[in-house]
């Protein structure tokens, strides 16, 4: 048995207790423990599990069940009443029992809400091992589950039972739907797989340091509008680091590795990242003017997967990083990076383009996000963005096209050439910004033919959706647009829409074009200017520009009547100068890019993922409407 004078360690616990109350009460929080009464006035009406002894959390345990010794606490638990009373006696004959041989067998009894806990019997109980560092306490639960499961937390509180059926851990308490998918993803385990109790303890173990490195930070765990939670730091850390490198490192290191990636777990927390609809106008100050700052050269890298000979998309972005080298001219220098195809040869490709003097690099894919943050996180002096949307990162800016402003002036050229009101739209993937699209795509049919239904299929579920709605007798279809701007694709009846004709041929009408290269210029533009924000706090920032920027056009062949041309270079050009928005100004850039529904006029479905071809799963996971709730990747899958 440990030998310690227990009067004195009481009235140590009591002066930590009493400087708790000193400094929550100057924060303007609550000094004492919190009520599960005052949380749950109406807990009579919940559901209530009991659930078998287990150890909990210490840390997890923030309140009592009634107010009735509340005040003997400090919120941590620390006793607060006088060494003399008999509360303090039974508490130091508890503090007895702890240090003896047999140690506090009884277990608690409490109450768990959304992940805490909340004590009906033992509070001593809890403050003497609280005090002496215990990190679990033995207990007995009575789980209450939420009246309504409408609310984010509660939503996320039901993703956490699934996963505690599988972990029986409460460790990892997170607050935004479609946390814990996407940590059983970072993890490599699928939803229901249940875990070892070395895997347990290895995960535990790891979390706590992390835990306990992110709390050393103090004021720097301060998000820019709330507390930024371990939780967030966990799911930064496994876009760069496997969890058992947590383990691996010494704290100073651990500690080391956690500023460098701050700023994005700080970004992360909000949840929302800063959707930029079209560039910023430059704005200089008079200091600015007086010390020019701004870059008179910049040396830009463009990261690819595959090659522009065997993809399309490739095409297109090498395309626009050659008029780029066109329009800008001596003042910058542009490289290309090919067959980034693996994460490795991404991570090679990165650091050669940063090791060879790139200011400013471009990775061309989502798929690259991972190995473009693991860059950006070694050359932080680099400019990093990476091609996708709806991504939470302040070190790794996103850029995308919005392609709904052309996909609405298609839409009225295929609404006005659709004689029996039926037209077939083949979607690509069901990620962000499509079901935008598709819904643009139907109001711009319906602005011309108000009768229009739109037949939606999909090119990630079918092998050949085209002649699925060719064999239906449609006579307008709207398939994918057009790489890049050459009217030799124009000739090429499979992008855009197409009219078939009495004999059975698609005639090519009209088509979006995504211009990476205006895209690309707007971005060094706004570097040589000096007009690259950095913002005063950490801030994730999307990029996604449309007709105004002149990263969307629309390309129409000579087959479109004249009327109908004319019609739709006016609507462009409205768009352009903003006076016509295709949704009336209702939803803001963010709410379009994750729009997740489509429109009456839309006969079809958004796929789920198991619905999608396998080829066709990797970008969906990266950027899908439903990413958040795709099960972790199989082992073997493409």
């Amino acid at each position: 048995m440990i030998q310690i004078n227990l009067r004195d360690a009481y009235i140590r616990a009591m002066h930590l207790g009493q400087k708790e109350c000193r400094d929550l009460a100057a924060a303007g929080a609550d000094p004492n423990p919190k009520v599960l009464e005052e949380v749950l006035p109406d807990l009579s009406r919940h559901a209530i599990q009991t659930l078998p002894a287990r150890e909990i959390p210490a840390e997890r345990i923030i309140g009592t069940r009634d107010a009735g010794r509340v005040l003997a606490f400090s919120a941590s638990f620390y006793p607060l009443l006088d060494p003399d009373t008999e509360f303090a006696t039974k508490w130091m004959r508890l503090l007895e029992a702890h240090l003896s041989d047999t140690g506090i067998r009884d277990p608690i009894e409490c109450y768990e809400y959304l992940g805490n806990f909340y004590v009906q019997e033992g509070n001593k109980r809890v403050s003497v091992l609280k005090a002496f560092g215990a990190v679990q306490i033995p207990g007995i639960v009575k789980r209450v589950l939420p009246l309504s499961w409408d609310t984010p937390r509660a939503q996320a509180y039901a993703e956490f039972l699934d996963f505690y059926k599988a972990t029986e851990l409460y460790d990892v308490q997170f607050k935004k739907p479609g946390s814990y998918a996407k940590l059983l993803e970072a993890l490599g385990k699928r939803p229901g797989e249940e875990w070892t109790e070395d895997e347990r303890k290895d995960f535990a173990s790891g979390f706590l340091h992390l835990k306990e490195a992110v709390l050393s930070m103090g004021k720097a765990a301060q998000g820019p509008d709330q507390i930024v939670t371990p939780e967030d730091a966990l799911l930064i850390w496994l876009q760069v680091y496997p969890i058992k490198q947590l383990k691996e490192l010494s704290p100073k290191e651990l500690k080391t590795a956690l500023t460098g990636l701050w700023e994005d777990v700080q970004a992360s927390s909000t949840g929302t990242p800063a959707v930029k609809s079209e560039p910023e106008k430059e704005q200089k100050s008079l200091l600015d003017i007086l010390i020019p700052t701004a870059p008179k050269h910049i040396d830009i890298a463009l990261v690819h997967m595959r090659d522009p000979q065997t993809s399309d998309w490739t095409e297109g972005h090498s395309a626009g990083a050659a008029y780029l080298a066109e329009v800008l001219g001596e003042q910058i220098t542009v490289r290309n990076y090919y067959h980034a195809d693996t994460p490795e040869e991404a991570e090679d490709l990165l650091e050669q383009a940063a090791e060879e003097g790139a200011e400013l690099i471009f990775s061309t894919s989502p798929s690259l996000l991972r190995p473009t943050l693991k860059a950006a996180l070694r050359y932080p002096k680099v400019r990093f963005l990476n091609c996708s949307s709806g991504t939470n990162l302040s070190s790794v800016r996103s850029y995308y096209c919005r392609s709904y402003e052309g996909k609405f002036i298609t839409g009225m050229i295929a609404g006005a050439m659709a004689n029996d009101d039926r037209i077939g739209y083949v979607a690509g993937y069901p990620i962000l910004g499509v079901p935008a699209a598709v819904n643009a795509f139907a109001l711009g049919a319906r602005m011309t033919n108000p009768r229009a239904k739109i037949l939606l299929e999909w090119s990630c579920m079918k092998e050949d959706p085209v002649q699925s709605l060719l064999e239906r007798g449609l006579r307008v279809i709207s398939a994918r647009d057009i790489p890049l701007s050459d009217p030799r694709y124009m000739e090429k009846s499979q992008y855009g829409v197409s009219l078939i004709d009495e004999e059975g041929r698609r005639i090519s009408l009209a088509s979006s074009c995504w211009e990476w290269g205006k895209l690309y210029e707007a971005v060094a533009r706004s570097i040589l200017s000096g007009n690259w924000t950095q913002k005063k706090k950490p801030e994730a920032i999307n990029y996604w520009w449309g007709m105004a920027s002149g990263a969307i056009d629309v390309h129409m062949t000579e087959q479109v009547p004249k009327g109908v041309r004319t019609l739709a270079e006016s609507i462009m050009r409205q768009i352009k100068e903003g006076v016509l928005d295709p949704f009336d100004g209702k939803y803001s850039a963010l709410e379009l890019l994750e729009m997740d529904w489509l429109s009456d006029p839309i006969e079809g479905h958004i796929p789920e993922y198991e619905e999608i071809l396998p080829m066709s799963r990797a970008l969906v996971r990266e950027l899908g409407v439903h990413r958040d709730r795709i099960p972790p990747e199989s082992e073997g899958e493409t």
